[in-house]
């Protein structure tokens, strides 16, 4: 079973790196072109304001244009200011301010109405302004006259303003980046708690200790909660109904069959044979019908001990023959299903090698990621052009000498119901036959 904290804490890592390594940087982007947009509106409202301030010193004579000493826009008066104003007349340049005194460029002439204000964006020997160009008509009692009013201010200005800006903007960025990733790390521990519960009363069922979810979960959950409970309960009944109809049929066959070969017609070898090969189909097909109903919800049965009172039975059985059994299995190796089931399959393949071996048997159980068992004998092992064959579904059980081949049948059957493999080779070091049942894990947990 995959715990569902997994999936969720990939999800929430991936919100995460998108809140800040995507979401972040855009609206540092975002924000950082809106105050810039502000810085450029700013500007002209600036301009806009002094332009309006110099037309209004402006004393215009019959000898022309004549402004004051001294204007009331600091930035005009100041050397070495970032903000210049300019008076033309026609292309004729008839006043500048104190600051535009060192410059050494010509401002654009923007043919505008008179009475249209012009701001744009200009750039003069590759440094860029912004400039305000408003053409005004200055009349008296006597003439009028057309003069261009022309401000223009670095863009240097604009960009101290935003470098200093962004610094502001970068701290405050790291600032909410830590504040959400641990408000994001709360809320995700907070959120997942529910399922990693649910998580641990999965396994608990799957391991035994519990048969039915009791935890209190929030209402996201409760419907799971209910149809996890139910699917348990349904299949539980499902179980005690197979198996009580199992035991009642094997009842039922067991008499008619003890009478049949306690009967005359039994000691016919022919006969003997046939009521040999009913009663290995018979217990064949129930344990066919026990495994359609074995556990859909499986559970975590340890092997060790399945082992260990298998080898105890068979050193009993096979006493005469003096088997030397080698077990190699770990306390912590475990059966995803049912112990009969895994009864089963164990004591049919190690009844066999024990059948089949001269005097030796090891049983080896690895699990790392996958459950590998491997039964080998140091008998003369399977040929190999009938290995596949002893594999099949209704192969007749009594084709293998010394003992391979009986019940095979059984456990094709119970190792595909589990979605295992089954396998047989030679034994590397034995010489002979070797099983090797795999069951992978990966999935389930």
């Amino acid at each position: 079973m995959v715990g569902p904290q997994v999936s969720l804490k990939i999800r929430q890592g991936f919100i995460l790196v998108f809140v800040l390594l995507v979401a972040l940087p855009i609206l540092f982007y975002s924000i950082g072109k809106a105050y810039y947009a502000s810085l450029v509106e700013a500007t002209e409202k600036t301009l806009e304001a002094q332009l309006y301030s110099l037309i209004s010193e402006v004393d215009f004579t019959e000898h022309g244009i004549i402004m004051p000493s001294t204007i009331l826009a600091p930035e005009l008066n100041r050397l070495n200011s970032d903000t210049y104003a300019m008076i033309y007349r026609d292309d004729e340049s008839i006043w500048h301010s104190e600051s535009a005194v060192n410059v050494d460029f010509v401002p654009q002439q923007i043919e505008t109405k008179a009475g249209a204000a012009d701001f744009r964006r200009v750039e003069y020997k590759n440094t860029v302004y912004w400039q305000l160009s408003l053409t005004v008509i200055l009349n008296n009692i006597d003439q009028s006259e057309q003069a261009r009013f022309i401000l223009v201010k670095r863009n240097d200005a604009l960009l101290r303003l935003m470098d200093g800006f962004k610094q502001t903007l970068v701290e405050w960025m790291f600032v909410m980046g830590i504040a959400i990733t641990a408000l994001m790390a709360v809320g995700f521990i907070w959120s997942a708690r529910p399922l990693q519960r649910l998580d641990k009363e999965i396994k608990a069922i799957e391991s035994g200790d519990i048969q039915e979810i009791k935890g209190l979960y929030p209402i996201e959950l409760q419907t799971i909660k209910a149809d996890l409970n139910l699917l348990l309960e349904s299949q539980q009944r499902q179980k005690e109904r197979y198996r009580a109809s199992l035991s009642d049929l094997a009842h039922a066959l067991k008499t008619p069959l003890a009478v049949l070969k306690s009967s005359p017609l039994a000691n016919d070898a022919d006969a003997q044979e046939q009521l040999d090969r009913i009663n290995v189909m018979i217990e064949h097909q129930l344990k066919r019908a026990a495994t359609g109903a074995s556990d859909t919800w499986k559970k975590q049965t340890p092997i060790k001990p399945v082992i260990d009172s298998i080898l105890s039975a068979m050193a009993k059985v096979y006493r005469d023959k003096d088997i030397i059994f080698d077990c190699i299995v770990s306390d912590k190796d475990y059966f995803l299903g049912d112990q009969t089931d895994l009864m089963e399959l164990l004591g049919n393949l190690i009844d066999n090698a024990c059948k089949a071996c001269r005097s030796q048997v090891t049983v080896q159980v690895v699990q790392i990621k996958t459950l590998c068992i491997g039964i080998s004998d140091d008998g003369p092992g399977v040929p190999e052009d009938k290995r596949e064959s002893l594999l099949k579904r209704g192969t007749r059980l009594d084709t293998y000498q010394n003992g391979h081949g009986v019940g095979m049948a059984i456990v094709s059957d119970l190792v595909t119901s589990y979605h295992g493999t089954l396998t047989i080779t030679e034994a590397d070091k034995l010489g002979g036959a070797q099983f090797i049942l795999e069951f992978n894990y990966n999935d389930k947990k």
